[in-house]
């Protein structure tokens, strides 16, 4: 089986990257379009894990909808020269592509995994997802909200399936290299530390937006409020601005300036001994899948988040974490405090929700779900190793 897969970056999309590795280690023939090619340090993860990689820039958006013409020609020509079996893609603009350049009627079967839930809050790309798609074409949500989004909108259930991105729970399980993150940031073993770990996306106007997805404004306003009221308390801001949303940092930035107790320390490739440091693990989102809660959970960090999308289904308030309502700074802070608090309580919820994410999200099992939703789709009988990882 040869499954082309298509992201739109060589920079991030971890999530993808590791499904495809274990992907091909189930014996599944992946190959990845990847803007640049070989010749990006982005594709050197994907060579290693035995991923055949191909230049291929399918991106465009309604921002700059002169790229499409492009990305549809350099569509066609991939299928014609990889001659997959099937296509995965990851984004809502490299689906758009594909199914754009190929037509609704083309018989080759496209697989969208969704790897968030922003378009399908916003009824204008929600219908253009839907009115794309072609009778070959499948959805794969990866929250329960998306499933049954879809659902609503009337997709079948023959054409719409569940599977988790997952993730490589071993760095997050370990207890080795604690108080690194601390020492390399400047901050004593004993002080309160709380931290939002997430890239930096600039505001999208034609959406509406007017402040960043992952909830960066909220969560620096949050830490005002708790720095005043817990003196000694650190924040930190973990990650680096996407292309394009340099200016968008330097806003946040300036909305940090004169609170000393707030710090941004850049983008960082040991997440797990950041969530290690941690006293408390924030996710402000305004819309998101499951978010970086399943590795601050998987890293038994006490987890607070806002209650969008399929963050509710793993950071569950009371149980596994605090979960306050999004652009609520307020309520933000207090739940905080309240892990701050209570470090017992906290790292109750942090076990309770570690133990649930290692059952959900190890990513040779998702993995393996993703591979038994190729078999349904092509008609084929799952592999044995498929069947087995994704019920056990």
């Amino acid at each position: 089986m040869r499954v082309l897969h298509l992201v739109k970056t060589a920079q991030g999309a971890a999530w993808a990257r590791r499904q495809m590795a274990v992907l091909v280690q189930m014996g599944i023939d992946v190959v990845v379009a990847l803007p640049g090619g070989t010749r990006t340090p982005g594709a050197v993860p994907y060579r290693r894990a035995g991923v055949t990689v191909v230049d291929a820039d399918l991106d465009w958006t309604l921002e700059a909808p002169w790229n499409l013409p492009h990305a549809l020609a350099t569509c066609r020509a991939l299928v014609a020269d990889v001659r997959p079996d099937l296509v995965h893609s990851h984004f809502v603009s490299t689906t758009l592509t594909a199914r754009l350049a190929l037509g609704r009627r083309h018989p080759l079967p496209r697989l969208f995994q969704v790897a968030g839930p922003l378009h399908l809050e916003h009824l204008p790309t929600r219908r253009l997802d839907l009115a794309t798609a072609g009778p070959r074409d499948a959805w794969i949500a990866t929250c329960d909200w998306t499933r049954e989004r879809y659902a609503r909108s009337g997709v079948p259930a023959s054409r719409l399936f569940r599977a988790n991105y997952g993730i490589d729970l071993a760095p997050f399980g370990a207890a080795a290299g604690a108080g690194a993150f601390r020492r390399a940031s400047g901050v004593g073993a004993t002080t309160p530390l709380v931290g939002l770990v997430a890239w930096m996306y600039r505001p999208r106007r034609w959406l509406g937006q007017r402040t960043g997805i992952k909830g960066h404004e909220d969560f620096l306003a949050a830490c005002r409020r708790v720095t005043r009221m817990r003196p000694g308390t650190v924040a930190v801001v973990v990650g680096a601005a996407r292309p394009g949303a340099a200016d968008y940092e330097a806003r946040l930035r300036a909305l940090a300036a004169g609170c000393d107790a707030i710090r941004f320390v850049g983008a960082r490739d040991d997440v797990a001994a950041v969530y290690r440091d941690l006293d408390v693990a924030v996710h402000p989102s305004l819309s998101e899948n499951h978010g970086g809660a399943v590795e601050s959970l998987a890293s038994c960090c006490p987890t607070v988040a806002t209650c969008v999308g399929g963050l509710p289904e793993i950071v569950r308030h009371g149980d596994t974490g605090w979960l306050v309502p999004p652009r609520a700074p307020d309520q933000l802070a207090s739940a905080i405090q309240q892990a701050l608090a209570d470090p017992v309580e906290a790292q109750r919820r942090a076990r309770v929700g570690q133990t649930l994410v290692r059952a959900r999200f190890d990513v040779t099992r998702t993995a393996a779900e993703v591979a038994a939703v190729y078999a349904q789709v092509l008609g084929e009988a799952p592999s044995a190793a498929a069947a087995a990882a994704a019920v056990g």
